[in-house]
């Protein structure tokens, strides 16, 4: 609606003053040779000098431009924060499942570990330790189960929704593969930032501004016609009896005060310096960001593969490997903890990446202020075990 606002002022400003219609009526009217002069009648009209008109309505146009660049940006913002709080949502869902699922298998290493104690295998900390890891992932998954409201509540308040909209679990995270390179990213910002873009906008008008101010130096004309309304003379017969005089005027305002006008092109002049200046502090700052956002993404994408193609198999074997070699008496229930903590920590992390990767995206197409092109994967948590789907 600001934006549209802006659209509004177009037509204001090219629009010439509006004509001003005069009456006066003679209190005491002057006596003339066709009749006493009793009223006046006069209409005027105001010109701006060449060119100002002109500029008024090319600063109007790049101030609603400038509107129109700071909406796309907040409505990119806007994707962000909702994209943003999706990839969270979805993130916790597997979180909550993995941990679900590691506190199944923590009571079934529990029933194993009690069942050796009665046997005599085992001696009664290892149960105790068990039972301590147990209650440890119980609380953490308490924890991310509780975590879900204010997600949900965060979801809400970006799609504008009421705090207590329920959101139905993402089933996967997806992976997300840029097209682009970071140096094509880069070199895109500056033509595709609507922040960078309101910039420029905001920068013509302050050049309007400045041309304006050297307007002020040349005068507005005025152009009037007058209708002097006359009664009837004395004796009837004199020639011209009650006959109207008309007058036709120009009037122009002089400039006089030109220090005050060199002040306004001096101080229309610093506005310019002062936007440019923050134009380029704020590309600066963006490129910063956008450095930081391909770092973290690129990050993500790394720790992704990492822990889908080596980590993860290899906490699935060494798990396998020491519950054989606990039930075998090779090992102790301290090694079988330790062998599920890796595995989960593991598990967690790669959703966490997946969720990384996803929110850095959103955030690298907030700062463009367009969508990028990339190449989608699903990518979630089997009931088995992880695996990457297409």
């Amino acid at each position: 609606y600001r934006w549209k606002a802006a659209l509004d002022k177009i037509p204001q400003v090219r629009a010439l003053p509006d004509p001003r219609f005069t009456f006066a009526y003679y209190v005491r009217n002057v006596e003339t040779r066709v009749g006493p002069q009793e009223a006046r009648l006069a209409l005027l009209q105001t010109f701006p000098w060449f060119g100002v008109l002109d500029l008024r309505e090319d600063a109007a146009v790049q101030e609603a431009n400038a509107a129109k660049a700071h909406y796309d940006n907040v409505k990119f913002k806007i994707f962000y924060d909702v994209k943003n709080a999706f990839y969270e949502y979805a993130y916790l869902a597997q979180a909550i499942r993995i941990a679900s699922q590691d506190v199944e298998i923590l009571r079934y290493f529990e029933s194993v570990v009690r069942a050796r104690y009665s046997a005599g295998a085992v001696p009664y900390a290892d149960v105790v330790r068990v039972q301590v890891q147990l209650g440890r992932l119980e609380d953490r998954l308490k924890t991310l189960q509780d975590l879900r409201k204010p997600i949900m509540a965060k979801l809400a308040a970006s799609t504008n929704l009421p705090p207590e909209t329920q959101f139905p679990e993402p089933q996967t995270v997806p992976v997300m593969l840029l097209s682009k390179t970071d140096g094509e990213l880069l070199k895109d910002l500056p033509e595709s930032s609507p922040q960078l873009k309101r910039f420029e906008h905001l920068e013509a008008i302050e050049k309007a501004g400045i041309e304006l101010a050297k307007k002020d130096f040349y005068p507005d004309v005025t152009f009037g016609i007058e209708d002097i309304i006359t009664g009837s003379a004395l004796v009837p017969t004199t020639p011209d009896s009650g006959k109207d005089a008309v007058i036709a005027s120009v009037m122009i305002n002089i400039p006089f005060w030109w220090e005050k006008r060199k002040s306004a092109v001096r101080e229309g002049r610093a506005k310019l310096a002062s936007t440019s200046k923050a134009a380029e502090a704020l590309k600066r700052s963006l490129i910063s960001d956008m450095e930081l956002a391909l770092y973290k993404y690129r990050d993500a994408q790394r720790k992704i593969d990492l822990y889908i193609n080596a980590l993860i198999p290899k906490a699935e074997e060494a798990l396998s490997v020491t519950l054989e070699a606990f039930q075998a008496g090779t090992h102790s229930s301290l090694d079988l903890i330790d062998a599920e903590k890796t595995r989960l920590e593991f598990q967690l992390s790669y959703i966490r990446a997946l969720a990384d990767q996803a929110q850095r995206l959103a955030e690298l197409e907030w700062l463009l202020g367009k969508e990028i092109p990339c190449e989608i994967h699903g990518a979630i948590l089997p009931e088995e075990g992880i695996g990457l789907g297409h």
